[in-house]
């Protein structure tokens, strides 16, 4: 039996990855099972609930139709208890069963700059390179990571592969760059090349809507299937994940479920980017201007659908799709698909969920889309309403107007206030090397994010009288 190590039990892990392996054992190959826990102490109500029900759950699927769906999925066999040694996760990372340990983090949970390198300026992540010189684990990616590979490589398990399944750009090249530096940083060459000749970290792009679960999503489960279940989920009926083909020591059969195997994952992960998750923060951002707390209330606001329509066909298609460099996806298609994903009502996805973390999302979801039209000296002026529309929410932000809490694992709270103090907000903003990078203070984005903010202060008034 081989094993897949999942750090993050989460609920996307539950309702995407834990969803294909259950495909496949239900379809009669049972060679491969999950075993997962988490890092750090929290959800910790959620892991017990799981481990006694021996890792099985509810997972609740509607469509934009509304077609509801109930399933109980049962891949993960090993729920592992949280300890603050990690001794349960790093035993099973040493296990020469377990092939593939794969995570979910959080785009800002890697720790990456503009030029991909670990920022050291952030506590946890320092505390966690001192603990790891001193020889123990801690909560983030990386510092577990090292304890687990050092594991392994004490009990000559083999090779392993790194599986990474967030929507962290080049996820699997960066968070594996990341890694390295962290273990160059401890001064630990010896890991360093056994990770180098031992490991591969697949670049993969992911996709479901995974809301965070309500007592009413327990409520339904129990009354359409007579199973009280406290860790029961929710998420959409659309499905997608593809994975470079890159494994050090073997995989799942997942091309028999549905899965994407190629060659490069980079056109796929870059519509998924740029036309799904820059859109979902631009209805976000724009939805919570407007008095809305739900994504698909923003949706089906013809005005701003119309921001999101016109940021992808104006200016993100034409990076994406051009002469002599085609794109293998029907990008037209994918935008009205996703537009009608997020319109879905029984989702019930909260803007809160989708605002956050806008001070790694705009470099990471939508600067790539600026840069690349401002060196054709094509206009930006409709992707330059998202970054208008984060500025417009942070400074309401400032003001503590926001109806709920804003989390931002990048954002410099004193940083984004000196934003929103300044006598131009709009200077100061995109003067901010965090958000903007080597755009920061350009004269053509200063320009374009005036014009941009004045249309957003127009929206936000009208639409909050």
């Amino acid at each position: 039996m081989n094993t897949m190590l999942h750090l993050g039990l989460g609920s996307f892990h539950r309702a995407h990855q834990a969803v294909y392996l259950h495909d496949l054992i239900q379809r009669g190959d049972a060679s491969w099972t999950l075993a997962g826990g988490n890092t750090r102490p929290d959800m910790a109500e959620t892991i017990a609930a799981l481990a006694a029900q021996d890792g099985a759950y509810m997972l609740e699927t509607i469509s934009p139709a509304g077609e509801h769906r109930y399933e109980r999925i049962s891949s993960i066999r090993r729920v592992i208890p949280y300890t603050a040694d990690l001794a349960g996760l790093i035993a099973e990372g040493a296990n020469p069963a377990t092939r593939i340990v794969s995570f979910t983090v959080t785009e800002a949970g890697y720790y990456l700059d503009a030029k991909n390198r670990l920022d050291l300026n952030f506590a946890d992540l320092a505390a966690d390179l001192q603990a790891a010189r001193a020889g123990r684990p801690g909560g983030t990616i990386y510092a577990a990571l090292t304890a687990i590979l050092r594991a392994r490589r004490t009990a000559g398990a083999g090779p392993v592969t790194l599986l990474n399944c967030d929507n962290l750009r080049h996820n699997g090249d960066r968070s594996r760059r990341g890694l390295l530096q962290f273990v160059e940083l401890l001064g630990d060459t010896g890991l360093r090349d056994w990770i180098e000749a031992n490991t591969t970290s697949p670049n993969a792009m992911v996709d479901r809507i995974t809301p965070r679960p309500t007592p009413d999503v327990r409520e339904r489960v129990l009354a359409a299937t007579g199973v009280d279940d406290p860790t029961a989920l929710m998420g959409e009926s659309f499905i997608q994940w593809v994975i470079e083909d890159r494994f050090a020591a073997g995989r799942p059969a997942w091309e028999k479920v549905g899965v994407e195997m190629v060659e490069s994952v980079a056109p796929y992960e870059e519509a998924k980017i740029r036309l799904l998750n820059a859109t979902h923060s631009c209805i976000a951002w724009a939805g919570t201007l407007a008095g809305f707390l739900f994504i698909h209330e923003g949706t089906h606001d013809a005005e701003i659908r119309r921001l999101a329509y016109d940021y992808v066909t104006d200016d993100t298609i034409p990076c994406l799709h051009a002469p002599g460099r085609p794109s293998p996806i029907d990008l037209p298609r994918y935008r009205d698909i996703v537009l009608d994903r997020f319109g879905n009502p029984a989702i019930r996805d909260t803007n809160q969920r989708v605002a956050m973390d806008g001070f790694s999302k705009i470099p990471g979801f939508i600067v790539p889309t600026i840069r690349e039209r401002l060196v054709t000296n094509a206009s930006i002026a409709s992707v330059a309403m998202l970054p208008a529309l984060f500025l417009a929410y942070l400074q309401r932000w400032h003001r503590g107007q926001i109806p709920y809490t804003y989390q931002d694992q990048a954002m410099d709270p004193a940083a984004a206030h000196a934003i929103c103090e300044a006598g131009d907000p709009v200077a100061a903003f995109a003067a901010d090397k965090v958000l903007f990078g080597t755009l920061a203070g350009d004269a053509r984005l200063v320009a374009a994010l005036r014009d941009a903010s004045a249309r957003v202060a127009d929206f936000a008034r009208r639409r909050s009288t």
